[in-house]
C-alpha cells in the first residue's frame, strides 16, 4: 500500500503525495481556476492534470528533482540554474494570460500594510526593518508586464542532470514585473543569480532583483508565522533580509 506524505499543509491549502500522484487541496477554487488555465497556456513543461474535483486538483509527478531548498545548499549544477533561468525568459516572452495582475501601487499599499504589522509587534529589529524597506522601495516603479509564475521558488522548479523537466504550482501566475520571478527563485540562493542571469540571456538589472529580494521577504514574514512557518530559520527570509546592504 502505497504511504500518504504531507508535502505541505496550513489553513488555506495542502498538497499530499500518494506514490506518483499529488492531490492538492485548496479552500480558494479561484486559485484552482489559474493554476489550470496558466498549465494551459505556459511554454513550459507542467504536471499532467489526472483530474479534478474541487477542491482537489490530483496532478502527475513530475520526473527529477527540485533545483533547491530555501535554507539549504542546492547540489544543482550552473548549469542546471542557467536552464531555469532560460525558462523563465521563455515563460516572460510568451503572451500575457488574460487575468489581471498586481500593479506597483497595489504592491505598495501591501508593504505598507506589512511593514506597518512587522513593526507593531516588534517582528524584526527596527534598523533591519528600515534598512530593507529602503532597499524594497526601489523595485516599486512601472514596468512592463510579463507573464511571470508569481511563486518560483527553487522547489517549484524540477530538473534531471542540466535539464529542466517542469515547473509546477502555477496558482499565483499572472502579469507582472519579470524580475519578481528572477528574485523569487534565487532568495537565499544569491550565489546561483549569476548563474539564472546566463541563462535568462537578456540584461537584467541586479539591483532590482536585491530590491525584490527585501521586497518578497518583508511580504511574507507575517502569512509565515501566522500559518506555522519559520522567517527565522537559517538561510531563510530573515537571514535574506540581514544579508541585504543598501
Amino acid at each position: 500500500m502505497e504511504q500518504i506524505e504531507v508535502v505541505v499543509a496550513h489553513t488555506e491549502r495542502a498538497t499530499l503525495r500518494v506514490g506518483e500522484v499529488f492531490l492538492k487541496i485548496d479552500t480558494d477554487p479561484a486559485r484552482t481556476d489559474v493554476e489550470v488555465e496558466a498549465m494551459a497556456l505556459v511554454p513550459l513543461r507542467t504536471p499532467e492534470i489526472l483530474w479534478r474535483r474541487p477542491p482537489v486538483l490530483a496532478l502527475a509527478a513530475l520526473p527529477g528533482t527540485a533545483l533547491g531548498r530555501l535554507g539549504e545548499p542546492s547540489t544543482a549544477s550552473p548549469a542546471a540554474w542557467a536552464a531555469a533561468g532560460a525558462a523563465a525568459r521563455l515563460l516572460h516572452d510568451a503572451p500575457l494570460p488574460p487575468w489581471p495582475g498586481r500593479g506597483h501601487d497595489e504592491v505598495a499599499a501591501q508593504l505598507d500594510g506589512e511593514c506597518a504589522w512587522l513593526l507593531r509587534h516588534q517582528v524584526l529589529p527596527t534598523d533591519l526593518l528600515t534598512r530593507n524597506r529602503r532597499l524594497a522601495e526601489t523595485a516599486l516603479r512601472p514596468w512592463t508586464p510579463a507573464f511571470i509564475h508569481g511563486d518560483l521558488q527553487v522547489d517549484h522548479v524540477f530538473v534531471e542532470g542540466d535539464e529542466i523537466t517542469g515547473v509546477l504550482d502555477w496558482s499565483e501566475a499572472s502579469p507582472g514585473d519579470a524580475l519578481y520571478d528572477l528574485a523569487t527563485l534565487t532568495l537565499g540562493h544569491r550565489e546561483r543569480l549569476a548563474d539564472v542571469v546566463a541563462g535568462y540571456g537578456a540584461d537584467v538589472d541586479l539591483d532590482l532583483v536585491r530590491a525584490w529580494w527585501s521586497l518578497r521577504s518583508l511580504l511574507g514574514i507575517r502569512w509565515l508565522v501566522q500559518h506555522g512557518f519559520d522567517p527565522y530559520a537559517p538561510g531563510c527570509e530573515v537571514d535574506v533580509l540581514r544579508a541585504q546592504q543598501c
